[in-house]
């Protein structure tokens, strides 16, 4: 990989980000976007996501200084709680940079913004034949695999996937796709069946009938979701709570049958490699292969809204809201 060439990007340049002003207020902010160094690439934003469960919590504040450190977006500016320019979802084209990178669709850690500087290490090309709009879809999938990992998911199990929001989906359409597995999504939204159904799971909207489950992911955020998790588990059985409180504590219901069916909780969270595969693969490799699980077009189903840009301010409350519409929510740039 070769430097940049200085001569091709030599020009401070003026861009827009979205700023977390206030609890539930958000703004465009122009800055101005110094020319990229040596070990750097520009690059013009084409779409990012919304993760609403993490996004959500840093629109209402609620960032308690223990998090704070572990929630910084790789390209964050700004302190928890505000103001503070998030997100980690962006793909787009490499304006200037290594040769290798130039002119190139990338998927970055990057929070909302029309272009950014990054460091060309962390800049990952998309595969061949992943549409860019998709592909805004990488962070969660890597989400996804790393829980599968983290429940130590086989062919033939019984799986449980309570809560059938955009990561929950993720992890169903894996879940689905191991040998003989027999996979059910749990929500009480009925609209969600037929994405489950089409991703090869059976879909329910409680747990009536499910208690011989051999692993279950909770990812409904709910104290209702983890005890329908629980509900739900065999004699000996896992649940993979994937679901991020932030600063919200959540009740658990551990009397019942929980200790004499000898029942396990363990947490899911992306920001390490799963310990199983931690000597082997690194971030990179893995997000190289959520990038190339999303090449399947049936995953398009997963967005259901597109908005603009410049209209980003006005519809984050509505995108943001406990209970929204909608699985995933993409920023259109121009």
């Amino acid at each position: 990989m070769t430097a940049l060439d200085a001569s091709k990007c030599p020009n401070s340049i003026e861009g827009r980000a979205l700023w977390t002003v206030g609890p539930g207020a958000a703004a465009l902010r122009t800055e101005e976007l110094p020319p990229p160094s040596p070990d750097e690439a520009r690059v013009a934003t084409v779409w990012s996501a919304i993760s609403r469960g993490t996004e959500r919590l840093v629109f209402q504040g609620l960032t308690d200084p223990v998090h704070r450190d572990r929630m910084r977006a790789p390209l964050q500016q700004g302190d928890f709680p505000f103001p503070v320019k998030y997100g980690y979802c962006a793909v787009g084209r490499v304006e200037a940079g290594p040769a290798a990178l130039e002119g190139r669709l990338v998927f970055a850690l990057a929070p909302h913004q029309t272009c950014f500087n990054a460091p060309a290490s962390m800049l990952t090309l998309l595969p061949e034949g992943l549409p860019p709009r998709r592909a805004t879809l990488a962070a969660n999938m890597e989400t996804a695999l790393n829980a599968l990992w983290d429940g130590g998911a086989g062919p033939g199990d019984r799986i449980v996937v309570v809560g059938a929001g955009l990561v929950g989906l993720l992890v169903t359409y894996l879940a689905a796709r191991l040998p003989g597995a027999e996979v059910t999504a749990i929500d009480p939204d009925e609209s969600r069946a037929e994405l489950a159904r089409s991703f090869g799971a059976a879909f329910a909207t409680s747990d009536v009938g499910m208690a011989d489950a051999d692993l279950v992911f909770h990812t409904s955020g709910s104290a209702a979701g983890l005890a329908t998790a629980l509900a739900c588990c065999g004699e000996e059985a896992r649940v993979v709570e994937m679901s991020w409180y932030g600063d919200k504590g959540v009740d658990a219901h551990l009397g019942g049958a929980f200790h004499h069916r000898r029942l396990q909780i363990v947490s899911s969270q992306v920001g390490q490699v799963s310990p199983a595969r931690r000597p082997r693969w690194n971030h990179r490799r893995r997000l190289e292969k959520a990038l190339a699980l999303l090449k399947d077009p049936a995953l398009d189903a997963l967005i259901t809204e597109e908005v603009a840009f410049d209209d980003l301010p006005q519809a984050l409350p509505r995108i943001l809201a406990d209970g929204a519409a909608g699985i995933a929510t993409v920023v259109r740039y121009k």
